[in-house]
């Protein structure tokens, strides 16, 4: 992990705000492109603390040492845990996380110091306890929070609905209704709620029953995507007496991961293939950094894909029946594997003319930017969908785990830009058949192009939040910013607050 000290001297004259991510590239990633846009957009110097482990992910650590990072932003990793010896063996994810954060943040403040008190403290959703860290040291600190404006709202009522419902929210016999914002029904609840008695659902209300204590919530969004959700988290009275801090919608934030130099080989074989292909013909099938499928489904993958006789750029990783999120931390350790080991035996034969698989990990928004690319099956994390819409590419969505679910229902029902499949009852599985309909239905069907013109219309305003003349994100930037600017120099000088007062 990069850790040396930039040339001082050279940048005293520029302004330092500390962003602390949380381990996991679904956070790293857009924490990591905030810091970038501070640096170039705003003229800022930033530390970027991350949590790390003894036993590191690669794609990770290669997104942070990618070569073309600002030369004003500087990677620090926090002192590395040894995750066998704080996290219990049956834990899950979110608990894996929260228990890795609190270890790692026991440096905090010596870092803090040694940083000479930046101005600012920006800290990821599950690293709560920093902002008491930062009050110690009388710097201001704001959180991100890397879910939809729809999942902020739900987890600052999430306090209320625990105060108020007794047993658990998904054997409540209707829809939750969270105030201001369409219901969510208990199904489509993100998993950590799901089990009030499991240790997950205790962080999760832990972190969320602290937002208020930041002054200020960033979140990667823009007002063309969630117009609607943002007004009410700012003017609902529910909302105005939690009380929620400053929202600041400033996405949409995306990894432009298609320089030629940072490309790998397989990288180049996949664009070649796609040059190849017609336009807005291919789907590609790509469950983001963390996500598996059972074999079972992973063999009905392959048929429906087979089946519907559309091209397709598939993602291949190790199918698993343990848990949807098996490789959220593993992500980059098997990208030489063979995917075919992992198809049905034929599948490549069948589909040679119109398929192409790789092992693991691509360059999804490069891909995704591609004008062959018509389609996305995608697990409907966050990042997945902000940089698909960004694109302007309908999806095809199939949660998996965490918070997917309620993204899900929002891009099909709320948004317009994708269809869900369907399981049939009596399986645990969606079918070949239902795959290969909405494959279909997206890639070459009337649905598909009304979804695709929907998407066109919400990435057109993605690109308008970002103008610097009149854009909405780019405004709500530069707001939090001058007012950095204009604390006084000594929170750099040490002397913003004396820690023992």
């Amino acid at each position: 992990m990069p850790g040396t000290p930039p040339n001082v001297a050279d940048q005293e004259d520029k302004p330092h705000v500390a962003v602390l991510a949380n381990s996991g590239l679904g956070h790293v990633i857009p924490l990591l492109e905030f810091s970038k846009r501070l640096v170039v957009s705003h003229g800022f110097r930033v530390t970027f603390l991350v949590v790390t482990t003894v036993d590191p992910n690669p794609a990770q650590d290669q997104l942070l040492n990618a070569p073309g990072l600002p030369r004003d932003l500087r990677v620090l990793g926090l002192p590395a845990v040894d995750a066998a010896s704080v996290v219990p063996e049956d834990s899950r994810l979110l608990t894996w996380v929260c228990l890795i954060v609190e270890a790692s943040l026991k440096s905090l403040k010596a870092t803090l110091i040694e940083l000479r008190y930046p101005r600012a403290l920006v800290v990821d959703l599950f690293c709560t306890q920093a902002l008491d860290v930062a009050g110690e040291l009388g710097i201001p600190a704001y959180s991100f929070c890397t879910m939809s404006a729809k999942m902020l709202a739900f987890s600052l009522y999430l306090p209320t609905l625990d105060r108020e419902v007794t047993g658990e929210l998904v054997d409540l016999p209707g829809p939750i209704r969270v105030p201001g914002c369409p219901p969510i029904r208990p199904d489509d609840l993100l998993d950590q709620v799901k089990d009030r008695k499991n240790e997950e659902y205790r962080w999760f209300l832990y972190h969320v029953s602290r937002f208020p204590m930041a002054a200020g919530i960033f979140l990667n969004t823009w007002e063309g995507l969630e117009s609607c959700t943002l007004r009410v988290l700012r003017e609902d009275s529910f909302y105005r007496q939690v009380p929620a801090r400053q929202i600041h919608a400033i996405g949409p934030l995306v990894h432009e991961d298609g320089d030629a130099e940072g490309l790998r080989s397989t990288d180049i074989e996949c664009f070649a293939w796609l040059d190849r292909q017609p336009e807005e013909s291919v789907v590609l099938v790509s469950l983001g950094s963390g996500g598996t499928l059972t074999t079972e489904q992973q063999v009905e993958m392959a048929w429906g894909l087979e089946l519907s006789q559309q091209r397709f750029l598939w993602i291949v990783r190790k199918p698993t029946d343990a848990s949807a999120s098996a490789a959220f931390f593993d992500v980059g350790r098997d990208e030489e594997d063979d995917p075919t080991k992992y198809l049905p035996q034929g599948f490549q034969e069948k589909t040679r003319e119109v398929g192409m698989v790789v092992s693991s990990w691509a360059a999804q928004v490069a891909i995704l930017s591609h004008p062959s690319v018509g389609a996305f099956l995608s697990h409907c994390g966050w990042n997945s969908s902000v940089e698909s819409l960004a694109k302007g590419v309908p999806m095809i969505a199939w949660p998996l785990y965490a918070e997917q679910r309620t993204n899900a229902a929002m891009l099909v029902e709320d948004i317009g830009v994708a269809i869900r499949p369907s399981v049939e009852e009596g399986r645990k599985v969606v079918g070949r058949k239902e795959i290969e309909r909405v494959v279909r239905a997206v890639v070459s069907g009337e649905e598909g192009k009304r979804m695709r013109r929907r998407a066109r219309e919400i990435r057109d305003s993605s690109i308008e939040s970002l103008n610097q003349g009149s854009g909405s994100s780019h405004a709500s930037l530069a707001v939090v910013c001058e007012d950095w600017k204009t604390k006084s120099r000594g929170c750099e000088e040490g002397l913003c607050a004396d820690p023992a007062s």
